[in-house]
């Protein structure tokens, strides 16, 4: 009889759950802690996720948009996609492009901060580097000032994708002591 992952216990169905980031075989009790792989056989090879308390047919709605963007699967990627894929990032430079537009734009500080309706101290934060903007303060300043502070999250993988036929590997990096 087959074992749960998680917690051992013998039990004649387990499910598929996602755990953390780890697919686990997983027992009724168990599934609570992750959220429940179903994959959908009408449409591609895609996987929907959907919190295991509540009913299929409103996670499964609720999930529909933030699946993977990518339809088909992308040929010979070996990668599964997740959720942080399609997430922009902050570019590095994010204090630099603050401060120069709201400078170009003759705003203070205390202007700038009353035009966003936030406080003075975190566009002072914001442009010493000390923070991060949210999303929410991120998309009030690219409005306000007409600036970009993200970059796509995809772009990056496409030097992993392994396209190289020059592949390293442990042996040719190790240097043995015999």
């Amino acid at each position: 009889m087959p074992q749960c992952e998680m917690c051992g216990a013998e039990s004649s169905s387990l499910t598929t759950t996602k755990v953390e980031g780890a697919e686990l075989e997983l027992c009724d009790e168990c599934t609570d802690f992750g959220t429940e792989v179903r994959t959908d056989s009408g449409s591609s090879a895609s996987t929907k996720y959907s919190t295991s308390s509540s009913s299929s047919s409103s996670s499964s709605s609720a999930s529909g948009g933030s699946g993977s963007t990518g339809g088909g699967g992308g040929g010979g990627s070996s990668r599964r996609r997740d959720m942080f894929d399609d997430m922009d990032q902050v570019v590095t430079d994010y204090d630099e492009r603050i401060r120069s537009a709201r400078e170009d734009r003759g705003l203070s500080q205390e202007e700038l901060a009353n035009q966003l309706n936030e406080k003075a101290s975190l566009i002072r934060k914001l442009e010493r580097g000390d923070v991060l903007p949210s999303d929410e303060v991120q998309r009030k300043l690219e409005g306000e000032l007409d600036i970009s502070l993200s970059e796509g999250g995809g772009d990056e993988d496409a030097e992993w994708s392994g396209g190289s036929s020059t592949t390293t590997t442990l042996g040719d990096v190790v240097k043995r002591k015999d």
